[in-house]
């Protein structure tokens, strides 16, 4: 029998009251990614064929990852465009077809590319293909989303800010300063009000440090975090440094950033590695942090169907697990991570309430008898 757990009388595991911390979603790396034009993947597997192979998968677009496949955490990948038009005219095409390869179509017909603002995509001028060329598309689609489901578990954001050239031939990103971490934001807030995002002020609140706030009252509760949007940032060293000068503890910024535990802004961190790093996440976890891990990287875990990788991500306790598969590809394997009975946010095997064991947390219903 499906119950609403919480809402009956004398239920002792009211999910409202779960905290954010303790539960575990499942997340799509590079979110927007489509697989790369045959001429193209072959423009690159000629200098590297793992590159290539590692390039090879594509996602639903975001809506259809947020309703069909449950996902609750994306990733979006920005290059600054202040002027517009950088990224309009990839050089790619150009130089498959110099070696005789069938031509590339065009990916923006409409022209958006020209416009200025951020723009989205993996690698400039090779691997461009994105259900959502720009930033501004990418948030009023999930904007959207999260109207129509308003009591959705937080969305996390990963924004991966991207100024490297892989190779002299590609196009030279405009690097990110002051002046483009502003507009980065003024961005966000064209497409979601402040009162939609759950940023470091909110987590904070009176406490001097995120770590003291997380000690002290720990993150909102699944009633008070429901159809928010939360980001997070993806870079380390410099631009992350940067996004935090002159904002102490990310004081008035709309992101979070990865740090050290002991970093006065430290409240969510990034650890990619699972398997290398499985007791030092287990260890974040039960410090009360959020952490974002990989089940997989470069198609390699799909092509072989090997699930140690993924195993030890769930196991880990961190919130957010991220694949390049939350739906399998037969052309590879039967591999893919999502949980089972199609739970889209589950209990966190961590630090997790037990008694919730199979219930959706975000759904509020599970196969159990009413108390």
């Amino acid at each position: 029998m499906v119950i609403a757990v919480g809402l009956l009388a004398g239920c002792t595991t009211p999910i409202d009251r779960v905290r954010i911390n303790q539960v575990q979603v499942v997340g799509t790396h590079n979110s927007y990614h489509l697989r790369a034009h045959p001429s193209l993947l072959k423009l690159v597997g000629q200098r590297s064929p793992e590159t290539a192979q590692g390039l090879d998968y594509s996602h639903r677009p975001l809506p259809e990852q947020l309703s069909r496949l449950g996902i609750r955490q994306i990733e979006l990948d920005c290059f600054a465009d202040p002027k517009g038009g950088l990224y309009a005219d990839p050089r790619g095409p150009k130089q498959a077809a110099a070696l005789g390869l069938p031509p590339v179509p065009n990916h923006d017909p409409a022209g958006r590319l020209r416009a200025p603002g951020f723009k989205v995509m993996h690698v400039q001028d090779v691997d461009y293909f994105s259900s959502v060329l720009t930033l501004v598309e990418g948030l009023q689609q999930v904007r959207a989303w999260s109207e129509r489901h308003p009591r959705h578990f937080p969305i996390f954001i990963l924004l991966e800010l991207k100024e490297d050239q892989p190779d002299p031939a590609l196009t030279r990103p405009v690097p990110f300063g002051e002046q483009e971490l502003d507009a980065l934001e003024a961005e966000i807030l064209s497409v979601l009000p402040r009162k939609k995002i759950l940023t470091p002020d909110d987590v904070r609140g009176g406490a001097a440090t995120l770590p003291e706030a997380l000690r002290q009252h720990g993150w909102p509760t699944l009633k008070g975090a429901r159809g928010k949007i939360i980001f997070g940032l993806d870079n380390e060293g410099p631009v992350r440094d940067l996004y935090l000068k002159g904002h102490p503890a990310l004081a008035g910024r709309l992101a979070f950033v990865s740090v050290p535990p002991s970093h006065p802004a430290a409240a969510w961190m990034k650890d990619n590695d699972a398997v290398e790093d499985f007791d030092r996440i287990q260890r974040l976890v039960k410090a009360g942090f959020l952490v974002r891990t990989r089940a997989d990287a470069d198609t390699v875990e799909a092509r072989t169907n090997d699930t140690r990788r993924r195993d030890k991500a769930l196991a880990s306790g961190a919130q957010f697990i991220s694949t390049d598969y939350p739906e399998a590809n037969p052309a590879f394997s039967p591999y893919a991570v999502r949980f089972d009975e199609g739970i889209v946010v589950r209990t966190n095997p961590v630090n997790g309430n037990p008694s919730l064991r199979g219930v959706d947390l975000e759904k509020g219903t599970s196969d159990v008898k009413p108390h």
